[in-house]
């Protein structure tokens, strides 16, 4: 009976919660979508970027004041209740990102779902009154029901709000209510009519392999898988310290902060035009014109170039850590993808096959989240080669180091464990506080809390 009223209850809770982050997803997809296209029809658009770049700082000086922590004070908030997460932060990131792809900016929609998950979470956890546990909670149901939402995989949604808070351990209290959130908020972005890219991977065909009459693995593909793998942990790890070196080291160069995404529009620009071609903007996933470089046409043989994935790489870490908004998944997808293309050449493996494992595995990897990617590949590609997802994504999260692309992710277990090193890595666990910029973090949290009050 227990059981039963705790079921009720978060299902009740929840409900109203994950369809306002569903009905939000779906008009921020509609209207990510519109502007995209926008600026595909007026190219002019795109000259405009540095100014944008301005504009998006300004709106967080003035407006957006704390959801400046983005995705970092959502997980620090779950970790330890501090200034709270602030109702501002949804509108604030839902106009920063469309304003960022509608001057094409190379930028993902992830991190803007889980931060409107999460604030809208929140504001309903102060409805309800909810208490400290409760709020925690509910806010890893909003990140959940904000990434199952915006990528149409909510079993995916539900493992990634547990898995990534914290390196090692996964938050499985919160189980019930991210699965029952990500469902719902999945449901609802379908119930409005807003349809994900499909993915699929070309049908293999049926050939003799070694020792094929006793084991039901090619076991040469799957030592191609793990060679690329370690490419695609690799390149996780290269985006993971860029994100956090390009941000540092324009901070340094810069001491008006204003200058700074108006530095980083203008280099992107200069890029853009020294490559000769826009493939390397935006999300990455429609075509600007025939032949264009996207996620869709890595999946084709010749569908990137040798370097794709390295310019992304570069646009996107540019983008982002000169202060615009948005995402890092849906470019990491794209790196991904284009690497497991040339990856495939390189090998001998099929295209699609490689591309999909390099999909999903350096998200695993700059992530931290080998479980959840495992299961968006079962999720977007099927369930027949689970077992190299397996594999993928596994081998990705050990070679991307312990860095990752969120600074609040804690690290309880770290990814290769030396018993002789388990006080030393038990006594790091104990004493989070030493972690770079967390004593800041916190303080910054309870200043904004006193400040509002």
């Amino acid at each position: 009976m227990k059981t039963f009223n705790h079921l009720i209850r978060w299902t009740l809770l929840i409900l109203p919660i994950a369809l306002s982050i569903g009905t939000v997803i779906a008009f921020f997809l509609w209207l990510l979508n519109f502007a995209i296209h926008l600026r595909f029809q007026y190219q002019w658009l795109f000259f405009l970027l540095p100014f944008a770049g301005v504009l998006i700082h300004l709106i967080y000086q003035s407006v957006g004041k704390s959801s400046e922590g983005g995705n970092n004070l959502i997980m620090d908030e779950i970790h330890e209740t501090g200034g709270g997460v602030p109702w501002r932060m949804a509108p604030v990131i839902l106009i920063a990102t469309v304003i960022t792809h509608l001057f094409g900016g190379s930028a993902g929609r992830e991190g803007t779902a889980v931060q409107i998950g999460g604030s809208i979470a929140s504001v309903f956890g102060k409805w309800f009154r909810l208490n400290e546990q409760d709020t925690k909670l509910v806010l890893t149901a909003g990140i959940a029901a904000g990434f199952g939402a915006v990528f149409g995989t909510p079993v995916t949604g539900a493992i990634f709000a547990m898995e990534v808070l914290t390196m090692g351990r996964i938050k499985y209290d919160a189980l019930f209510p991210a699965l029952i959130a990500s469902i719902i908020g999945d449901l609802t972005v379908s119930a409005w009519q807003i349809h994900h890219t499909a993915y699929h991977i070309a049908v293999l065909p049926k050939t003799p392999y070694f020792l094929s009459d006793y084991l039901p693995v090619d076991l040469l593909l799957l030592s191609k898988v793990i060679v690329a793998s370690v490419g695609f942990g690799l390149a996780s790890y290269l985006f993971s310290i860029s994100v956090h070196g390009v941000k540092k080291g324009f901070a340094k160069l810069f001491k008006v902060s204003w200058m700074i995404p108006l530095a980083g529009g203008l280099i992107i620009i200069a890029l853009t035009y020294v490559i000769g071609k826009p493939d390397y903007l935006s999300l990455g996933v429609d075509a600007e014109y025939p032949g264009a470089i996207t996620i869709p046409s890595a999946f084709l043989q010749g569908g990137a170039d040798t370097w794709s994935w390295l310019w992304k790489t570069v646009y996107t870490t540019l983008t982002l850590g000169t202060g615009f908004k948005g995402g890092e998944v849906t470019p990491l997808f794209y790196i991904g993808a284009t690497l497991g293309n040339t990856l495939s050449s390189l090998l001998n493996a099929p295209v699609s096959l490689f591309a999909a494992l390099g999909f999903i595995a350096v998200f695993a990897g700059a992530t931290n989240t080998p479980l959840a990617c495992t299961m968006m590949g079962i999720e977007l590609f099927g369930s027949e080669y689970t077992l190299f997802f397996v594999v993928a994504c596994f081998t990705a999260y050990f070679f991307s180091g312990h860095s990752g692309i969120y600074s609040a992710q804690r690290m309880v277990v770290p990814k290769i464990f030396d018993a002789h090193e388990a006080g030393d890595q038990a006594s790091e666990s104990a004493d989070h506080l030493s972690k770079p910029g967390f004593l800041e973090r916190k303080l910054s949290r309870y200043k904004i809390r006193f400040r509002d009050r």
